[in-house]
């Protein structure tokens, strides 16, 4: 592409680098350059106009945002059309955005011409949302830069962003263990707050009786899930205190009743005390204290991504510490700077 300022009488048929104000009236950078311009710019004395022009080879800002744009979109994903050689990627459906950050950033070092960005992977989106956009910096990108972003992006397995919609029909139950002193206000508030959070990805919600927070009277809650005729995809356990090690009732109650212990603790804060594992083909999870509260936590990124389809292994759990700090953690700094 030709950039740069040119004498009036080259100009024709070059767009405006910036917008000008001329005779009263502005003209929108981009605009292309003809007489009327071309008068107006020699009635206001100017000499040189700054102009951009294509070369053979260039493609246009909004056909290469539009190309790259559709590359990079997958199912749940609507591309909307080019203005100003920027084009915007919503969500089609209420749901899990997921992220190919490495075809991201492969884009955007392919040239500083081209930017894409995104929201941060594993966000939960509304359809709707903007989730990311596609800009060309110049006037149009070469035609070379344009086909390697390309072929990149669609050389992967998956769609660079994509959108996960919640899953229909998906059953959870929760089974709340007890001490003596425990109130029936928290076992109550408990089951509201996780009933809620459940709702906003689609899952419905069923209670078991509450039992003595020990390893045996666990178990046995579990066996009667599994052998159910209509077992749950979701079993939820609130404990009637925090896990604290593999042995504790929680994860030692899975392994009793002959499921599978994946994770016990997580590095999400809010969340740290989270117990992930399998019970036949139910997901087993021992809630942290903190899913008490309708806070976001590390609860809701584990349930976020089985709402949407998605395996939960003990690897993603701990991939999930980079951005696992979460704002809603209110924790205390060790220090404080008073220098």
């Amino acid at each position: 592409m030709i950039f740069g300022p040119l004498p009036l009488a080259e100009a024709e048929g070059g767009m405006l680098a910036h917008a000008l104000h001329l005779g009263g009236q502005r003209m929108a950078k981009g605009s292309l350059v003809d007489a009327a311009i071309l008068a107006a710019a020699s009635a206001a004395g100017l000499e040189r106009l700054w102009v951009a022009r294509l070369e053979t080879g260039d493609v246009p800002e909004g056909e290469a945002a539009a190309r790259i744009a559709d590359a990079f979109a997958g199912p749940g994903i609507v591309v909307r059309a080019p203005v100003h050689g920027r084009v915007n990627l919503h969500a089609s459906a209420d749901g899990l955005l997921l992220v190919a950050a490495d075809a991201v950033m492969q884009a955007n070092r392919q040239s500083d011409a081209i930017a894409v960005s995104t929201l941060p992977p594993q966000t939960p989106v509304r359809s709707g949302d903007m989730v990311g956009t596609v800009k060309i910096i110049p006037y149009a990108l070469p035609g070379a830069e344009m086909d390697s972003v390309l072929a990149a992006v669609l050389a992967l397995p998956d769609h660079a962003i994509d959108v996960r919609p919640w899953q229909p029909g998906l059953r959870a139950i929760l089974i709340q263990t007890r001490l003596p002193d425990t109130p029936d206000k928290l076992i109550g508030k408990t089951a509201r707050v996780t009933a809620a959070r459940l709702a906003r990805l689609g899952i419905v919600m069923a209670q078991a009786p509450d039992v003595a927070h020990e390893i045996e009277r666990l178990a046995e809650a579990f066996a009667e899930i599994l052998y159910a005729a209509k077992p749950s995809a979701l079993v939820l356990v609130a404990g009637g205190t925090a896990t604290s090690d593999r042995r504790d009732v929680i994860p030692a109650a899975i392994v009793a009743a002959g499921g599978t212990l994946l994770r016990v603790g997580m590095p999400v804060d809010p969340g740290n005390l989270l117990v992930l594992g399998r019970l036949g083909s139910a997901t087993v999870i021992g809630l942290p204290g903190c899913a008490r509260s309708p806070k976001r936590n590390g609860l809701d990124l584990v349930l976020e991504q089985l709402a949407a389809g998605l395996d939960v292994t003990s690897d993603q759990v701990a991939r999930m510490g980079v951005g696992g700090l979460l704002e809603e953690s209110g924790r205390p700094v060790p220090w404080a700077w008073t220098g």
